[in-house]
């Protein structure tokens, strides 16, 4: 089984979010921790995506919110880095929130490249941190699959997304992509 790399974003993904339980109950996965979840710098951010990802190489990246952008900004920053494929579920819109959100805008622009390993996109029609239309056009850029989540906020605890099922299926969906690559 390919490792999971589990990716938060700003504040971590605390206990009972989706990304946490999915940690705890899957034995494959592993977080990348950072120094501080509460003021992301980009290059530190990045720095640890990528010694992680030399660790596991062919990991599947399972990133939220701010981590969704990191993986962006790592893909286009270096080619070859070794993930798999990546889930992204609900990313932050680094482009339009940081007058509300200060501390995304070392993040921002959102880069806007294909990424170079298979992805799925995940988003939310009333997500407060991105408009379903930009994650639509994100997905198309970075040549995500997209999957429209219905009305589920931003797809953390706050939503209602504690343990989810969905994430599992994705994922598996996902590796099945990858390993038809190989």
């Amino acid at each position: 089984m390919r490792t999971a790399l589990i990716i938060p974003g700003i504040h971590g993904s605390p206990d009972g979010h989706w990304q946490t339980v999915l940690q705890n109950r899957t034995p494959f996965a592993r977080r990348v921790e950072q120094d501080d979840w509460d003021r992301p710098v980009l290059d530190r951010w990045l720095d640890r995506l990528v010694a992680l990802t030399d660790a596991s190489p062919g990991a599947i990246a399972v990133a939220h919110s701010l981590g969704c952008v990191l993986v962006a900004h790592a893909a286009a920053r270096f080619p070859d880095i070794k993930i798999g494929g990546a889930l992204l579920v609900a990313p932050a819109d680094v482009d339009v929130s940081p007058g509300a959100f200060p501390e995304f805008s070392n993040f921002a622009p959102m880069p806007v490249a294909a990424l170079p390993f298979p992805s799925t996109l995940v988003a939310s029609r009333n997500d407060p941190f991105m408009r379903l239309e930009r994650a639509a056009a994100l997905a198309a850029a970075w040549g995500s699959e997209f999957v429209d989540m219905g009305d589920a906020g931003h797809i953390n605890i706050a939503s209602g997304f504690g343990w989810w099922p969905g994430a599992n299926r994705l994922i598996g969906s996902l590796a099945s992509r990858v390993e038809g690559l190989q």
